[in-house]
């Protein structure tokens, strides 16, 4: 990862000496401030990069030379995603963007995307990362910034998954036929990379005729960033894997784990592939749980800077710390889980592709999970740093509505807590006791009474029950609340407007609760796939999805059931069976 940035910021450097076409350039004091902060940010001294950068922001400011100026301010984030101060990164390269928006610069509004790129593929988010550097190049195309556009072609091939071949050929084509024209020493890299992504596929014979171009392009005097990754990858082409493997750990540093997987798989190695692999996914934790606490940090300095403005805020600052704290301890919790199912595979191809799989749904429960907190907490953020502000002047209605969506917001992380939660609960197998005697109708009124908050504006919450006042029935009262609070979470997101009600009845046999609403519905060829974990209709609604598969779960460990009921087309309607023992 740190070679790949390095890379990154001497293309910043060369993308700003193409720029500055000013003859400032040529200046003895610009060029001593450009070396000085050169060489600090490749020796890392942050000591001694932060003033030079400085130094040479001021200087760019007064030449008003605006893309160099914003070259150099993205040089900066890329310094502290080489610091994995990836928290600090982020909120730079989003106040960039602010300001380039603000200053209506939209030549080079393209950096700050491109920044945001950089780092969303550095914390595994691929896909966005993909999305920040395609608007990126949109507006580069925009602004004629053709002979830089190449690159970041390059950035979506590398997050691209070689099973993509006509997506990786497609981008590799548009970036050689842009380089080609625009910048032709870009060239020999990018055909060196289609070259490699012969090897990945299989295409052998493709890929020796590469090798073949490239060694003629070597001897011409033609480098290539790729080229330590065609040697190894060759080395393997001739069944020599295990010299393969030793060049891919000298001289691809990182990048050379994924290298070595793929090594030990073309040469049907399974056993090791599956080791290189635990070896791999332990570096990916790695920088996985590097980010995590880095951005955990950074969180917690900013509400103790927020807490000395207002105190007698300091208990629900403390409250969404811990918040954080626990969501951490059970992310590294679902990553044991997922190890320690590994274990249990018997043959090594078929744990070898598990593990793979088990790999990708792990980093997608973590970006959904991101995603999901990371808008109540900017909701709450925001909203606290504007009743900080000791010159906020707003009317009492406005305060009362910012507490209002504070209240949502952390309501919305204490919902997703839950669910997390519930994954134990989903994955047990022990029936669950049944000593309690729950009041059904008292329970539906208090779930009436604490959801009327919770739905939106003009939505009635109702109650209708055929049993008598004091009806009661053996089972297990946490658990049936837990149901029925899955359900009318479901309920609240979906219905923007009429009812929700809650009905109870019951024959000698079973009780029967339904939680019926006038929202969107649900297609009834849905009706199954919905109680699948982690399955969402809508991707925009908030939630991970497990909701519905928990109450289910739990349903049929108290001997009961859970159902769609799809003749209902108002909306939905879920009915709840558990029996009267």
């Amino acid at each position: 990862m740190k070679r790949l940035l390095l890379l990154l910021t001497a293309t910043l450097l060369v993308s700003f000496c193409k720029a500055a076409e000013s003859d400032y350039k040529t200046s003895e004091g610009f060029l001593a401030l450009r070396d000085s902060m050169y060489h600090a940010f490749n020796d890392g001294d942050s000591a001694r990069f932060f003033p030079a950068i400085k130094s040479l922001l001021s200087y760019l400011e007064k030449q008003n030379d605006p893309h160099a100026y914003y070259t150099q301010r993205c040089n900066v984030i890329v310094f502290l995603m080489n610091q994995q101060r990836i928290y600090e990164a982020y909120k730079l390269a989003r106040e960039l963007s602010a300001e380039l928006r603000e200053k209506k610069l939209d030549k080079e509004m393209y950096m700050a995307t491109n920044m945001l790129g950089h780092i969303n593929s550095y914390c595994g988010n691929d896909e966005e990362a993909k999305e920040n550097w395609r608007e990126a190049l949109q507006m580069m195309e925009e602004a004629g910034y053709y002979s830089s556009m190449p690159p970041i072609y390059m950035n979506i091939v590398n997050v691209t998954t070689e099973d993509s071949i006509e997506e990786t050929d497609s981008l590799l084509a548009k970036a050689l036929e842009i380089a080609r024209k625009y910048s032709p020493d870009r060239v020999f890299d990018i055909e060196t990379r289609q070259t490699i992504s012969y090897f990945y596929r299989g295409d052998y014979p493709k890929f020796v005729e590469g090798y073949k171009a490239y060694k003629a392009g070597e001897a011409e005097g033609k480098s290539s960033v790729h080229g330590r990754e065609m040697e190894v990858f060759y080395l393997s082409y001739l069944g020599k894997t295990d010299e393969a493997i030793n060049l891919a750990r000298k001289e691809l540093g990182d990048e050379g784990k994924d290298a070595i997987v793929i090594l030990l798989e073309k040469a049907g190695r399974w056993k090791d592939a599956f080791l290189a692999l635990k070896e791999q996914t332990a570096s990916k934790d790695s920088i996985d749980n590097v980010v995590l606490i880095n951005s955990m940090k950074g969180i917690r300095d900013e509400l103790v800077l927020y807490e000395a403005y207002r105190q007698n805020h300091r208990t629900k600052m403390i409250g969404l710390t811990a918040a954080l704290a626990l969501m951490s301890l059970l992310i590294f919790a679902l990553f044991y889980i997922v190890q320690s199912r590994r274990k249990h595979m018997k043959e090594l191809q078929k744990a070898y592709r598990r593990a793979t799989e088990s790999e990708k749904m792990k980093a997608a429960f973590i970006q959904n999970v991101s995603h999901e907190v990371r808008t109540p907490l900017n909701i709450i953020s925001g909203f606290s740093q504007v009743i900080a502000d000791p010159e906020l002047t707003d009317s009492v209605e406005e305060r009362q509505h910012m507490s209002a969506m504070m209240q949502k917001s952390a309501h919305q992380i204490t919902s997703l807590i839950d669910e997390i939660i519930g994954l134990s609960l989903i994955e047990s197998t022990e029936k669950m006791r049944r000593d309690d005697s729950p009041c059904i109708n008292r329970l539906l009124k208090d779930f009436q009474h604490n959801y009327q908050d919770l739905a939106k504006r003009g939505v009635s919450v109702k109650v209708e029950t055929s049993l008598a006042d004091d009806f009661t029935i053996k089972t297990n009262e946490n658990m049936l609340k837990r149901i029925i609070t899955a359900l009318m979470e479901n309920a609240v997101k979906y219905t923007e407007e009429g009812c929700i009600t809650l009905k109870a009845s019951a024959d000698e046999k079973q009780l029967r609760v339904t939680i019926e609403d006038t929202g969107c519905g649900i297609p009834a060829d849905q009706a199954e796939n919905i109680f699948g974990r982690f399955v969402k209709l809508d991707s925009f609604k908030e939630g991970i999805g497990l909701g519905l598969p928990l109450s289910r779960k739990l349903a049929e460990q108290l001997d009961g059931n859970v159902i769609l009921d799809t003749k209902y087309t108002q909306g939905a309607r879920f009915i709840v069976t558990l029996p009267i023992i």
